[in-house]
Protein backbone atom coordinates (compact mmCIF):
# COMPACT_ATOMS: atom_id res chain seq x y z
CA UNK A 1 0.00 0.00 0.00
CA UNK A 2 2.71 2.60 1.09
CA UNK A 3 4.17 2.13 -2.24
CA UNK A 4 1.43 3.13 -4.44
CA UNK A 5 1.22 6.46 -1.77
CA UNK A 6 2.47 9.44 -3.66
CA UNK A 7 4.75 11.02 -2.13
CA UNK A 8 4.61 13.97 -0.54
CA UNK A 9 7.45 16.79 -1.41
CA UNK A 10 9.45 17.80 1.27
CA UNK A 11 9.43 21.35 1.91
CA UNK A 12 12.85 22.49 1.55
CA UNK A 13 14.36 24.43 4.42
CA UNK A 14 15.25 28.37 3.42
CA UNK A 15 18.54 28.70 3.79
CA UNK A 16 20.28 31.57 5.33
CA UNK A 17 22.64 33.58 3.84
CA UNK A 18 24.50 36.72 5.64
CA UNK A 19 25.51 40.01 4.00
CA UNK A 20 27.17 42.75 5.24
CA UNK A 21 27.50 46.21 3.72
CA UNK A 22 30.98 48.24 4.54
CA UNK A 23 31.81 51.93 3.23
CA UNK A 24 32.47 55.41 4.78
CA UNK A 25 29.33 57.13 6.46
CA UNK A 26 26.97 58.93 4.75
CA UNK A 27 27.28 56.64 1.14
CA UNK A 28 24.09 55.53 1.38
CA UNK A 29 24.47 52.33 3.31
CA UNK A 30 20.83 51.98 4.97
CA UNK A 31 19.32 53.91 2.07
CA UNK A 32 20.09 50.66 -0.19
CA UNK A 33 19.04 48.28 2.46
CA UNK A 34 16.02 50.08 3.29
CA UNK A 35 14.87 50.73 -0.53
CA UNK A 36 15.17 47.08 -1.48
CA UNK A 37 13.97 45.26 2.02
CA UNK A 38 11.52 48.00 2.82
CA UNK A 39 10.79 49.47 -0.77
CA UNK A 40 11.08 52.93 0.87
CA UNK A 41 13.69 55.65 0.61
CA UNK A 42 14.75 58.12 3.94
CA UNK A 43 15.57 61.59 2.55
CA UNK A 44 16.98 62.46 6.41
CA UNK A 45 20.22 61.62 7.15
CA UNK A 46 20.10 59.42 10.72
CA UNK A 47 23.72 58.09 11.06
CA UNK A 48 23.61 54.53 11.84
CA UNK A 49 24.50 54.03 15.54
CA UNK A 50 26.97 50.50 15.74
CA UNK A 51 24.78 48.12 13.38
CA UNK A 52 20.99 47.92 11.90
CA UNK A 53 19.90 45.08 10.56
CA UNK A 54 17.74 43.99 7.51
CA UNK A 55 16.17 40.68 6.14
CA UNK A 56 14.14 39.96 3.27
CA UNK A 57 13.40 36.67 1.21
CA UNK A 58 14.65 36.00 -2.67
CA UNK A 59 13.61 32.94 -4.41
CA UNK A 60 16.04 30.86 -6.36
CA UNK A 61 15.25 27.67 -8.02
CA UNK A 62 11.89 26.99 -6.33
CA UNK A 63 14.26 27.53 -2.81
CA UNK A 64 13.11 30.51 -0.32
CA UNK A 65 16.36 31.91 0.81
CA UNK A 66 16.33 34.30 3.68
CA UNK A 67 18.82 37.10 2.90
CA UNK A 68 20.17 38.80 6.19
CA UNK A 69 21.57 42.44 6.04
CA UNK A 70 23.98 43.60 8.57
CA UNK A 71 24.44 47.36 8.04
CA UNK A 72 27.42 48.70 9.35
CA UNK A 73 28.24 52.01 10.76
CA UNK A 74 30.69 53.55 8.54
CA UNK A 75 32.07 55.99 11.21
CA UNK A 76 35.73 54.83 12.65
CA UNK A 77 34.03 55.17 16.33
CA UNK A 78 32.14 51.82 15.58
CA UNK A 79 35.17 49.78 14.71
CA UNK A 80 34.99 47.82 17.81
CA UNK A 81 31.27 46.56 16.70
CA UNK A 82 31.72 46.22 13.58
CA UNK A 83 34.47 43.91 13.92
CA UNK A 84 32.14 40.88 15.45
CA UNK A 85 30.26 41.21 12.12
CA UNK A 86 33.00 40.19 9.64
CA UNK A 87 32.90 36.68 10.55
CA UNK A 88 30.59 34.16 8.49
CA UNK A 89 29.57 36.15 5.90
CA UNK A 90 28.97 35.10 2.17
CA UNK A 91 28.15 38.26 1.30
CA UNK A 92 29.64 42.14 0.84
CA UNK A 93 28.14 45.13 -0.57
CA UNK A 94 31.16 47.93 -0.61
CA UNK A 95 29.44 51.21 -1.33
CA UNK A 96 30.86 54.42 -2.11
CA UNK A 97 29.42 57.95 -3.25
CA UNK A 98 30.27 58.89 -6.89
CA UNK A 99 30.20 62.48 -5.28
CA UNK A 100 32.75 61.89 -3.10
CA UNK A 101 36.46 60.82 -3.86
CA UNK A 102 37.61 59.54 -0.27
CA UNK A 103 34.72 57.47 0.14
CA UNK A 104 35.78 55.84 -3.21
CA UNK A 105 39.61 55.59 -2.28
CA UNK A 106 38.61 54.39 1.41
CA UNK A 107 37.36 50.96 -0.26
CA UNK A 108 40.61 49.44 0.18
CA UNK A 109 41.43 50.33 3.71
CA UNK A 110 37.40 48.55 4.07
CA UNK A 111 38.82 45.88 2.54
CA UNK A 112 42.07 45.55 5.01
CA UNK A 113 39.77 46.22 7.95
CA UNK A 114 37.63 43.05 6.95
CA UNK A 115 41.30 40.96 6.39
CA UNK A 116 42.30 41.93 9.48
CA UNK A 117 39.17 40.65 11.31
CA UNK A 118 39.18 37.34 9.77
CA UNK A 119 42.68 36.66 10.84
CA UNK A 120 45.29 34.23 9.43
CA UNK A 121 43.20 31.68 8.89
CA UNK A 122 39.91 33.82 7.65
CA UNK A 123 39.07 32.91 3.55
CA UNK A 124 37.78 35.90 1.56
CA UNK A 125 37.70 33.84 -2.00
CA UNK A 126 34.21 32.48 -0.90
CA UNK A 127 32.78 35.71 -0.25
CA UNK A 128 30.73 37.14 -3.19
CA UNK A 129 31.81 41.10 -2.86
CA UNK A 130 29.86 43.41 -4.89
CA UNK A 131 30.49 47.11 -5.18
CA UNK A 132 28.09 49.67 -5.25
CA UNK A 133 28.56 53.05 -6.99
CA UNK A 134 25.86 55.32 -5.10
CA UNK A 135 24.32 58.15 -5.58
CA UNK A 136 24.35 58.23 -9.46
CA UNK A 137 21.00 60.34 -9.33
CA UNK A 138 23.25 63.33 -8.20
CA UNK A 139 25.02 63.96 -11.74
CA UNK A 140 26.08 67.43 -10.92
CA UNK A 141 28.41 66.18 -8.32
CA UNK A 142 29.96 62.92 -9.70
CA UNK A 143 33.82 63.13 -9.49
CA UNK A 144 34.03 59.23 -9.77
CA UNK A 145 33.10 57.98 -13.33
CA UNK A 146 31.84 54.03 -13.92
CA UNK A 147 34.64 53.35 -15.91
CA UNK A 148 37.18 53.75 -12.52
CA UNK A 149 34.58 52.56 -10.53
CA UNK A 150 34.44 49.64 -13.41
CA UNK A 151 37.78 49.24 -13.40
CA UNK A 152 38.38 49.09 -9.72
CA UNK A 153 35.77 46.76 -9.22
CA UNK A 154 36.61 44.25 -11.92
CA UNK A 155 40.58 44.55 -10.47
CA UNK A 156 39.41 42.77 -7.85
CA UNK A 157 36.96 40.55 -9.04
CA UNK A 158 34.51 41.69 -7.68
CA UNK A 159 30.71 43.07 -9.07
CA UNK A 160 30.07 45.91 -9.73
CA UNK A 161 26.72 47.88 -9.96
CA UNK A 162 25.77 51.76 -10.35
CA UNK A 163 23.00 52.86 -8.12
CA UNK A 164 20.81 55.03 -6.49
CA UNK A 165 18.83 54.44 -3.38
CA UNK A 166 16.69 57.58 -4.05
CA UNK A 167 15.53 56.58 -7.44
CA UNK A 168 16.03 52.77 -6.82
CA UNK A 169 17.47 52.23 -10.07
CA UNK A 170 19.84 49.58 -10.05
CA UNK A 171 18.98 48.39 -6.70
CA UNK A 172 16.58 45.43 -7.26
CA UNK A 173 19.32 44.50 -10.02
CA UNK A 174 22.52 44.70 -7.68
CA UNK A 175 21.01 42.36 -5.22
CA UNK A 176 19.70 39.50 -7.08
CA UNK A 177 22.72 39.91 -9.78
Amino acid sequence: MEANMPKRKEPGRSLRIKVISMGNAEVGKSCIIKRYCEKRFVSKYLATIGIDYGVTKVHVRDREIKVNIFDMAGHPFFYEVRNEFYKDTQGVILVYDVGQKDSFDALDAWLAEMKQELGPHGNMENIIFVVCANKIDCTKHRCIDESEGRLWAESKGFLYFETSAQTGEGINEMFQG
